[in-house]
């Protein structure tokens, strides 16, 4: 890819290409696949639980909406931190969300290689990673457009199958499929009641299922590439929060009232064992299917995503500069090339490294999205003012506002440290939470160098 002398991005992305890509990134197999460990862990009360988590991520993604629509950056919650709290916190955000998605990003795409080799058995993994590595490296590397538009119809069939299971679920439930009669409530109140496990397995299944809603915060890195962002961004962001609510919480209401959430179905394939139920045949090949295009489509928008945080570090003096270079498409070309290079290290590390050193990397990604959202709700809470304030000036209003400010704000981050509380009691979470406070403390390190060295170099 030839690139000039420019550094800076150019609008591509329309209002549809950010609502279906925060619809798309939020949708993935976490819910397709991880919805069952919820209902094992919780039962029935699994739902306020996907209730309690969802209204957190509502909370944060109009606070990051609200900042976005004032300053659309690529850099987004990186660039609002930097801003509120100073270079130390747009540092330390912006290369923790680097790390974490680039770790994602080989998750992803060994998944998908060991699904699709389940196909084609004479196909080893490495050959199927390393051509959608290949594939998405290019599209990225096609320009903006090509990339939301490719992200606009995986998100597309996404959003397709969850509304086809929500109504094949539906019919279930009311009993008018054939040979169906209707459910009750048997299955939501039998089985030791709504909430077999108490107050406990609603606190250990919101452990379980809050981190399921990560990826939304693409929109809000996207809209720096959008056509008109202020009005994009809020377009999107309403219709976005409502419909991920309906789409988790009923699909998870539909598993619990047709099946006893101690059914081993739900915990190996919660919306197989729905579907087989509706007498569907092939469901399993059709989940497989949707799954695959889940984790591509995940995988789509994180080399997007690593690649705009790593060309924002870098203009802002936190990256090499060689990241900053724009193609002729408009795309900051070296950092799409680091991202999918990292990505096939990240691959690499899915199939060399012993079990305990590759948990020890994934479980530092575990709970990271909980200091990127801390620090949003922190650096909404100290910009808040400074944006009403330049919008005054200006003449203007704000075109978009976090509700109830500043007390849903101080709210949210009260069930932030709640979340903390549990995390802390849990043995597994509790392990998260050391290995991305080491991760922190790395990069913390990092930017103390870094900050030395300009000061010498001063």
């Amino acid at each position: 890819m030839t690139s000039d002398t420019r550094d800076h991005l150019r609008p591509g992305l329309q209002t549809r290409h950010l609502t279906m890509m925060g619809l798309g990134s939020a949708i993935g197999a976490g819910l397709f696949l991880g919805s069952g460990a919820g209902i094992a862990t919780a039962g029935p009360a699994v739902l306020v639980s996907y209730a309690i988590a969802g209204l957190l991520v509502v909370m944060i993604m109009r606070m990051l909406a609200e900042m976005a629509s004032a300053i659309p950056a690529s850099g987004s919650f990186s660039v609002y931190a930097e801003k509120a709290l100073g270079r130390w916190a747009g540092f330390t955000l912006g290369w923790l969300y680097w790390f974490t998605l680039i770790m994602v990003l080989g998750a992803e795409i060994t998944g998908v290689a060991q699904i699709i080799s389940g196909w084609l058995p004479g196909v080893p993994q490495w050959v199927v990673a390393a051509v959608f590595v290949t594939l998405f490296a290019v599209v990225n590397l096609s320009g903006v457009r090509q990339f939301g538009e490719l992200e606009f119809w995986f998100a597309f069939i996404k959003v397709a199958a969850i509304v086809g299971f929500l109504i094949i679920g539906t019919l279930l439930v009311f009993g008018l499929l054939p040979g169906t009669d209707p459910v009750g409530t048997s299955n939501l109140l039998g089985h030791g009641g709504f909430a077999p496990e108490g107050m406990g397995g609603i606190a250990a299944g919101l452990l379980v299922v809050v981190f399921a809603f990560g990826g939304i915060e693409i929109v809000t890195i996207a809209a720096a590439e959008a056509r008109d962002p202020q009005r994009a961004v809020a377009r999107a962001t309403r219709t976005i929060v409502w419909r991920i609510m309906l789409f988790y919480v009923g699909s998870v209401a539909i598993m619990v009232l047709v099946l006893p959430w101690t059914a081993p179905e739900l915990l190996s394939g919660p919306f197989v064992a729905v579907l087989d139920l509706a007498g569907l045949s092939g469901a399993a090949k059709l989940m497989e299917v949707v799954v695959v295009i889940a984790l591509l489509s995940a995988f789509n928008a994180n080399v997007y995503g690593t690649s705009r945080m790593a060309y924002s570090l870098a203009g802002r003096g936190d990256g090499p500069s060689v990241l900053r270079r724009v193609s002729r498409r408009d795309v900051p070309w070296v950092s799409v090339l680091v991202s999918v290079a990292f990505a096939v290290v990240a691959v690499a590390l899915n199939w060399l490294l012993p079990d305990d050193l590759l948990g020890l990397l994934l479980n530092a990604v575990g709970s990271a999205l909980l200091v990127v959202w801390v620090l949003v709700a922190v650096a909404q809470l100290k910009l808040r003012p400074r944006l009403e304030r330049e919008a005054a000036e200006r003449g203007e209003a704000m075109t978009l506002r976090m509700w109830g400010f500043p007390w849903l704000t101080w709210a949210t981050l009260a069930g932030l440290a709640g979340l903390v509380a549990l995390m802390l009691a849990d043995d597994a979470a509790r392990v998260q939470l050391a290995s991305t406070a080491v991760l922190v403390a790395v990069i913390l390190a990092t930017y103390g160098v870094s900050a030395w060295v300009r000061r010498r170099s001063a």
